[in-house]
């Protein structure tokens, strides 16, 4: 609602500004009025703010909460059950299965808004990216959606040489964020590969919570990757999951 009141706003204002135009059709046509016009440019601000609000919404997909009464295996069974896994079967992960794995990857699991992963100073700079058959979107941990970056399936960018990756249902990119992090020297580097492997191990201990199946994988084609994310020179691939169940 918030959206169509922005762009409705936006829309009334700039036909007010060029009614000009409209005065010079309504010469052309003289069934139009001073009144017919007022109602006429009111209706086409609804128009195209319906529009536009709608083609925003498709772009934005809100996650199922996450579930906090699922059964999973104990921590300790997790951590006895981690492996890395390379072959994955034809199962999709359900709405709520991701949901559930990227809040356990780095949701927010505080009032104050901090995550499950740590990160150096809080600087949350570590962005997940989603990669499936239809399409590429980026996890939104404080408003738990997902926002289309990219339409199509693009998991064999992650491959480079193991077809494998491709296979998983799901591929988690790792993202850090230079900008964000506020420092772009080799020891700021160094900790944000350490706040991805956190991510990283998030990823890990859910999947062998849950059933499910992963691998951590530094390998991938990092400068497409880059192209089709539109990433600034700040902003670097750091690892990928494919995410699935075991074959």
């Amino acid at each position: 609602m918030a959206v169509f009141l922005k762009m409705f706003n936006k829309t009334e204002t700039f036909l007010n500004t060029h009614s000009y135009r409209i005065r010079i059709f309504s010469y052309l046509c003289p069934c139009i009025n001073n009144q017919n016009m007022s109602t006429m440019k009111r209706n086409l601000a609804i128009v195209v703010a319906m529009l536009v609000s709608m083609a925003g919404m498709a772009q934005e997909v809100k996650l199922p909460a996450p579930n906090m009464e699922r059964q999973t295996l104990s921590v300790m069974q997790a951590l006895k059950q981690r492996k890395s896994v390379r072959q994955f079967s034809s199962k999709e992960l359900t709405d709520q299965e991701l949901s559930d794995l990227l809040w356990a990857a780095q949701g927010v699991n505080r009032d104050n808004g901090n995550l499950t992963a740590a990160t150096a100073m809080n600087r949350q700079e570590i962005r997940t990216y989603v990669f499936t058959a239809k399409d590429v979107t980026l996890y939104n941990p404080k408003q738990n959606t997902l926002t289309k970056v990219a339409d199509g399936d693009h998991r064999e960018l992650m491959t480079a040489g193991q077809a494998f990756a491709k296979t998983a249902p799901v591929v988690l990119l790792l993202v850090a964020d230079m900008k964000k992090f506020g420092s772009s020297d080799e020891h700021a580097k160094w900790l944000m590969g350490i706040d991805a492997g956190i991510v990283s191990e998030n990823i890990y201990i859910y999947a062998a919570a849950t059933g499910m199946a992963t691998v951590a994988r530094a390998m991938m084609d990092t400068k497409c990757i880059s192209s089709l994310l539109k990433l600034s020179e700040q902003e670097l691939p750091v690892l990928n999951h494919p995410v699935g169940f075991e074959k």
